[in-house]
């Protein structure tokens, strides 16, 4: 399954995204980590079930040390298959 998630918060900026896409390789995770023009970022990843979907909000909740994150949106989209995970410009 690939899911899509907004992060809101102080998330630009404070190296969230490295963060992000770091952990995400460490765990096995595919997909990729982008701002968005309002400040916020989306991850797009691939999640085979309800255990590593928790592991993947977990790495998107803390963050880099600089970053606040104050709301997490999910939402189940089309199934694309990533080869890695990525940050995205």
């Amino acid at each position: 399954m690939t899911y899509r998630f907004i992060v809101k918060g102080k998330v630009q900026g404070v190296w969230y995204r490295r963060f992000v896409s770091e952990n995400a390789k460490k765990a096995g995770f595919k997909g990729y980590v982008r701002n968005l023009p309002d400040m916020s970022v989306e991850a797009v990843a691939n999640i085979e079930n309800e255990e590593r979907l928790k592991e993947f909000i977990e790495i998107l909740k803390k963050g880099s040390p600089y970053s606040e994150v104050k709301d997490i949106s999910i939402e189940e989209i089309n199934d694309i298959q990533f080869d890695d995970f990525e940050i995205r410009y």
